[in-house]
């Protein structure tokens, strides 16, 4: 008689995460090139971007159930799920990450170091140009409060050098961090204020945000305030706190090396 081999099943929710989670990398790949592109669609290039990310989702709904078919029956297809899962934890990682830190912060999406006063972004025709037409509107007191309450640590940073001196170094870490400026202008004139206005892109999605600096003249010094302002959706995930304290520090450490 001959024996019949009975082969092990195999469960098709592996290869599928596997498939599903390489797809997602491509397509996520993409959208990520389309969305660092100024000159294409950033609507639909992030609708593309979710998309990508709802099929790492998929991938990894996929994989949890090839792990529960072999745990089971003993089934084969266990690396293929395990390749799909890792692929797309690889990507939803990050996004994973904001989520949860966007959790803990308030829903904000305007920061400045000076609740009372914030800086006004310019109303100049290169400044509209360079925000596309927009002016970004003050938030209201009780946001500002809200603020207030999240970021205590976001303060002005006084200098005890000259205003036309802070003027100077406040401009070189703007450039330093590869903001686009659209105005440089120096302290003096009927307000004594000087003023440096730009446009400040995400590492990662290189989307544009609105930035305005202020140097007020001090008798014993001068005073740095900042305002970032995101221009897409309502919270930011932390991102314009993030940028104002990285900005400050890096004037801060400019202020120390010229002395």
């Amino acid at each position: 008689m001959r024996r019949q081999l009975v082969e092990d099943p195999v469960t098709r929710a592996g290869p599928l995460s596997r498939q599903l989670a390489v797809f997602s990398i491509i397509a996520t790949g993409l959208a990520l090139i389309l969305v660092r592109d100024p000159r294409a669609d950033t609507d639909a290039a992030l609708v593309a971007l979710a998309a990508g990310l709802c099929v790492a989702l998929a991938a990894a709904v996929a994989a949890f159930f090839a792990f529960v078919h072999v745990w089971r029956e003993g089934a084969r297809g266990l690396g293929a799920a395990l390749a799909g899962l890792l692929l797309a934890l690889l990507l939803l990682g990050y996004p994973a990450y904001l989520g949860v830190r966007g959790l803990r912060l308030p829903i904000l999406s305007d920061i400045t170091t000076d609740i009372d006063n914030p800086p006004a972004f310019s109303r100049s025709r290169a400044a509209f140009a360079a925000r596309g037409g927009l002016y970004p509107a003050d938030p209201g007191p009780a946001i500002r409060e809200r603020q207030r309450g999240a970021y205590p640590q976001i303060a002005p940073l006084t200098l005890d050098i000259g205003a036309e001196e802070a003027f100077e170094l406040a401009r070189k870490a703007a450039l330093n961090r590869h903001w686009q400026i659209v105005e440089a202008i120096r302290p003096g004139g009927r307000t004594g204020n000087g003023r440096i206005e730009a446009v400040a892109r995400g590492l990662i999605l290189n989307l544009p945000d609105d930035v305005t600096v202020r140097i007020r003249p001090r008798a014993d010094g001068a005073r740095i305030d900042v305002r970032s302002a995101s221009r897409l959706g309502g919270r930011d995930f932390g991102s314009n706190a993030d940028r104002i304290r990285a900005y400050l520090d890096d004037v801060a450490n400019l202020a120390l090396a010229v002395k």
